[in-house]
Parts: structure tokens; sequence; C-alpha cells
């Protein structure tokens, strides 16, 4: 495991707060489109649902998708829930990414030069960086989970 300095350590720790603001709020934001069936969300979601194999699918995919984006923006405020809501985002940006690279939803759905996709990008990051300044924490946590579940081998 990588260890850093305890000020380095700190001065991370510090600098996930703005990060973890930036996830909330970001995903925050992008709920006023896909909680109101806003046109943009639908024809994005249309897209995928149909894509996917499962035509008129749109609105159960949306709201879930938003529903996942809220628990992520309120578990990566709280600082007990931090990594969790930070691994949560990466695994939600990464479906973003994925979706938006493989699928015909393409980079640049509105012709704006790809927002969208950028926004998917930089949050990725950011929720990478919160896990990282976080990693004894999410590491230990890593470490019970798997003692927890995991039969041991005899």
């Amino acid at each position: 495991m990588l260890t850093l300095s305890p000020g380095t350590d700190r001065l991370l720790k510090l600098l996930a707060w703005p990060a973890a603001i930036w996830i909330a709020y970001e995903l925050t934001w992008y709920q006023q489109f896909k909680l109101t069936g806003n046109e943009g969300s639908v024809y994005l979601f249309t897209i995928l649902s149909d894509w996917l194999g499962t035509p008129g699918g749109e609105k159960p995919f949306r709201l879930f998708v938003a529903i996942l984006e809220i628990f992520c923006a309120v578990f990566v405020l709280i600082p007990r829930t931090r990594m969790f809501g930070a691994a949560l985002s990466l695994g939600t940006m990464s479906g973003a990414i994925f979706f938006h690279t493989v699928s015909p939803l393409g980079i640049d759905p509105y012709g704006d030069g790809g927002q969208l996709f950028k926004e998917a990008v930089f949050t990725w990051f950011m929720a990478l960086f919160v896990l990282f300044a976080h990693r004894e924490e999410a590491i230990a946590t890593l470490s019970w989970l798997r003692n927890r579940f995991l039969p041991r081998a005899a």
C-alpha cells in the first residue's frame, strides 16, 4: 500500500471535500432533468433502453439511475459513508462512460462537444480521488467485507 507523510495524507483528505462536493453537486444538478422527464433525458434513456433490448423501459431506467445518483450524492457528503458514496459514484460514472462509448448514444448526443461525457469523466476522476484520499479506510472496509462474507480457505 502506498504510504504518504501524515501532512500529505491530511491534505489529500482535506482536498477530498471539494471533490465530494463536486460529485454531489454534479449528480444532484442532473436530477432536475431525470426526475421531471425532461425531453433530453427521455431521449437519452430511450436510446439506451432500445439498445439494451427493453423498448419502453426508458422511464424505469431513467428513474433508477436518478435514485442511484441521489444515493451517491448523499453518501459521498457524509464522512462515515464517503467511501461507499465515492465507490458507488465511480461505478455509476463508469456505467455512464461505458454507455456513451459503446452504445448508439455516442460521446456527443446533444451536439455540444460532449459536455455530458466530459462531466461524467471528470466526476469519475473525482470519485477515484476521494477513494485514494481515504484509501486506508477503503482497504480496511474491503478487508472487513472479505473476512465477513468470503469463507476462509481450509
